[in-house]
């Protein structure tokens, strides 16, 4: 996200529109990008209105909804089971996902020219993978939660318990930063003298090793064999772990089969609709196209929204816990 000085940057030199650059300490022809210029997603002010509202209820009511089952979970001690120690997680992370990019994207849909410092390129690029690999981890995590509770419930409490759900974060977080900082050092130091415009109405890796001064076709494919195995690993992962549940639901009990086929749909939903995107980008090295900025939409606003309806608000647990929660927020008011 842009900082506040290159916000007024913005405001004062508006009118010049040529790309900014800088040259190097060594004082020869070699000069470096000092911004990035964001196309966006659209120039029509219709568009650019009807986007605006779109996008700030799905950003707000993703953050507030995250953030209530954070502080549902956290507050009431019936919801201290691993189940929910994870969807908590989910949840937290699912703020930082939308709060990377959407405050930015909103707050450009109006501006004539939408930059971002090179630095705060970076940073975004690496935030944003860092949560992504992230959250892949932990959805694998509680994939396996589920497997344990459906097929070795008498065997639950042991193998999740409290030590096992600290690990199972550490790694997720582990495996993120790593994930990230492998992208990130792969592309610190290309030298980039212009053009400094990108297709994207974010920090795009893929888009932003194009603008380098030299040849990419390398290192595109370390980003697919990084970003891409992660992508597509965890992608049939979850679905065989889902398709594995299902399998043993019907033998065990046929009656639950419609039930267990039900919750476990929406979460399909919800991972193809994560890693849909991810897959595309960059499952393999080819040009980018116009329809990829539109994709990253899901990841970045559409997934943060759907995740608290479909991995816990739909739970009758968590309902009843935060109704407990509103319950004691108005005794709490009526003493005053």
């Amino acid at each position: 996200m842009a900082s506040n000085p290159d916000f007024l940057f913005f405001l004062f030199f508006q009118a010049n529109l040529e790309p900014k650059v800088t040259e190097t300490m060594g004082g020869g022809n070699h000069s470096v990008v000092s911004e990035i210029v964001l196309v966006g997603l659209t120039s029509s002010l219709e568009m650019q209105l009807v986007l605006f509202l779109i996008f700030s209820v799905f950003y707000v009511t993703s953050t507030l909804g995250n953030l209530l089952i954070v502080l549902t979970v956290t507050s009431d001690s019936h919801l201290h089971s691993p189940m929910y120690f994870l969807l908590a997680n989910l949840s937290f992370i699912d703020v930082w996902v939308s709060s990377i990019t959407a405050p930015k994207m909103i707050s450009d849909l109006f501006k004539e020219r939408k930059v971002i410092s090179f630095q705060g390129c970076i940073a975004q690029m690496f935030f944003v993978h860092v949560i992504g690999g992230t959250e892949m981890v932990l959805l694998i995590a509680m994939a396996f939660d589920r497997y344990v509770a459906i097929c070795r419930p008498l065997h639950y409490l042991i193998i999740m318990n409290f030590k096992t759900c600290i690990s199972l974060l550490v790694a997720a977080w582990t495996i993120g930063v790593i994930h990230s900082l492998i992208q990130i050092l792969f592309v610190v130091n290309l030298p980039f003298c212009g053009p400094n415009k990108m297709d994207s109405f974010y920090c795009d890796l893929p888009r932003f090793i194009r603008l380098a001064c030299t040849d990419t076709y390398r290192l595109e494919l370390v980003v697919t064999a990084n970003s891409g195995f992660i992508s597509l690993g965890t992608f049939f992962i979850l679905i065989t772990s889902y398709i594995f549940i299902l399998v043993t639901v019907w033998q065990c009990s046929s009656g639950d089969l419609s039930k267990a086929l039900s919750t476990l749909s929406a979460h399909i939903a919800v991972v193809v609709l994560f890693f849909g995107p991810c897959i595309f980008v960059y499952s393999w090295p080819f040009p980018t196209v116009p329809v990829d900025k539109f994709l990253a939409i899901f990841d970045v606003v559409i997934t943060p929204f759907l995740n608290p309806a479909i991995y816990s608000l739909r739970n009758k647990e968590m309902k009843v816990a935060m109704r407990r929660i509103f319950s004691q927020m108005l005794s709490f008011r009526r003493l005053f």
